[in-house]
This record gives C-alpha cells, sequence and structure tokens, in this order.
C-alpha cells in the first residue's frame, strides 16, 4: 500500500516594479506613426497608476473614418516592424472609434465627435499626460 502525502506549495512572487518598464518609447513610436498619417491632437497618457489592464494610453483624431482606419494601418505597419501585434484591435473598420490594444500600450484613434463624446481625457483626468509634437513639423515651424 502506498501513502500520499498532500504537500502545500506556496510561491511568493514580489510585486511587480511597473515603473521599471517604460512604454514612453513605444508610446511615442506610435504616436509617431499616427503623426505619419495626420492624425491631430495626439497625447499619451500614463495611467500605470490608475489601470492594473495597461499602462499607457495613445489617443488621437481622425477625420474621417477612412482617416481613422488609415491611421491604425498605419501603426500596425510600423509596430509589425518592431516585432509587434496588436493582442486585440476593435472598431478599425467601422472607423469611429478604434482601439489597438499592444498590452502595455493602448492605442485609441477617434473621428472627433466621438473622441468628444467618451471624452478619455476626462476620464482619465488623473493620468499625467504627454502632448506628442511631431519633430517634423517642430523642425519645419521651428516652434
Amino acid at each position: 500500500m502506498q501513502t500520499i502525502s498532500s504537500v502545500t506549495i506556496c510561491i511568493e512572487t514580489a510585486p511587480i516594479d511597473r515603473t521599471s518598464v517604460s512604454t514612453l518609447p513605444t508610446a511615442q513610436a506610435i504616436a509617431g506613426f499616427l503623426a505619419d498619417r495626420k492624425a491631430s491632437d495626439i497625447v499619451i497618457l500614463d495611467v500605470s497608476e490608475l489601470s492594473s489592464v495597461t499602462d499607457t494610453f495613445v489617443i488621437a483624431t481622425g477625420r474621417s473614418g477612412v482617416h481613422v482606419k488609415a491611421a491604425c494601418q498605419r501603426v500596425e505597419e510600423g509596430m509589425r516592424n518592431l516585432g509587434q501585434r496588436p493582442i486585440s484591435r476593435e472598431g478599425v473598420d467601422h472607423g469611429h472609434w478604434a482601439l489597438l490594444d499592444y498590452g502595455d500600450v493602448v492605442v485609441h484613434v477617434f473621428q472627433e465627435r466621438s473622441r468628444d463624446l467618451y471624452d478619455l481625457e476626462r476620464l482619465w483626468s488623473r493620468a499625467p499626460r504627454t502632448r506628442f509634437e511631431d519633430p517634423a513639423v517642430v523642425a519645419r515651424t521651428g516652434n
């Protein structure tokens, strides 16, 4: 007769230090891809201290459904060249509010009316924000 005893294994894990891995370079690259397609009002929100789902939002506006779709396609192309594919993509074909989920960075591209309606910047108003300034535009205008 064989006796099997119950063993309890306790594994302790250190809390994840979410500040040790910056998502800002990825968010800035995505903002640059959006600027390539002339998306406007590009904002980066650091939601790492407010959300357990993601660390950073990149929010931008497109002029039409076609423009929103083109901006998202440029982000996907650029990120694919960097070896990353979205975990999920929603609303790209519809074009009012498109979402590309890259895990630590979530991209929202809205038409203006949808952006005003959902107002993510107000919803996440406690998040530190960075307005993306396209380096090509800054170089041309000198600002």
